[in-house]
């Protein structure tokens, strides 16, 4: 897999790109992380409780499935894995390599939010139809989808070639934010870090009261955002 998951490659000197498009880029961040708050939030509270993003987190409810035996858990956290490993794979395939050089928002990225949200589409048909009789099947196929999304925007994010941003796995981000406040840098370098953090809070937040209370529009959770970013990344002049 690290043959294929996208270096981790400067594109261009900061001082060399606009910083119109740098704070733009960084805003698009913001909501795909939105989105991703939302994805993890009705995947732990209505796919089976695993995590559509959080690897990490997924991992550990392996091993707890282990250590109690819990079969479903098992099956269900392990899916989530496996899909994940598959959306960073194909999403890679498109994205391709960060390259010196590289515009603010490469249009390769924007391909793969576009698989991204082809995926999700699949989702929302699936989502909808079986919705008012849902089964397990019916839910692990819809985590491993949602899995298989945030996968490939993960890759998307790595395209960029900037070290420490991501809309999906965000400890580092915490850690770093953190570390900065301890060593009082600037607030203007912690911003950033703490935008990020907070977009996937709230947009857990919203994706948990979506799920409880409207699951019929859970699904525009995930695609409106995306296509937000999609619209908005095709008429950057990168």
């Amino acid at each position: 897999m690290s043959s294929t998951v996208p270096s981790v490659i400067q594109p261009r000197p900061a001082a060399q790109q606009d910083p119109r498009l740098l704070r733009r880029r960084h805003a698009l961040v913001v909501v795909l992380t939105f989105l991703t708050g939302c994805a993890d939030a009705i995947g732990f509270l209505s796919l089976g409780g695993a995590f559509a993003s959080v690897m990490t987190g997924n991992m550990v409810l392996l091993g707890l499935s282990a250590g109690r035996g819990d079969a479903e858990l098992a099956l269900t956290s392990g899916c989530a894995i496996v899909s994940f490993i598959v959306g960073v794979l194909a999403g890679a395939r498109v994205v391709g390599s960060a390259r010196p050089g590289d515009p603010v928002w490469p249009r390769r990225v924007t391909w793969a939010l576009v698989l991204e949200l082809l995926v999700f589409v699949v989702f929302l048909v699936v989502w909808e139809v079986t919705l008012d009789a849902p089964g397990a099947r019916v839910h692990l196929a819809l985590l491993m989808l949602s899995a298989v999304a945030l996968g490939v925007q993960s890759s998307a994010i790595q395209r960029f070639g900037v070290p420490g941003l991501s809309s999906t796995y965000l400890t580092g981000t915490l850690t770093s934010l953190i570390a900065g406040v301890a060593a009082r840098s600037p607030w203007g370098s912690l911003r950033p870090k703490a935008q990020v953090l907070l977009a996937l809070m709230v947009g857990a937040a919203v994706g948990a009261l979506v799920a409880l209370h409207l699951p019929v529009v859970a699904p525009a959770l995930l695609i409106v955002p995306l296509v937000l970013v999609i619209v908005v990344s095709l008429r950057m002049r990168t």
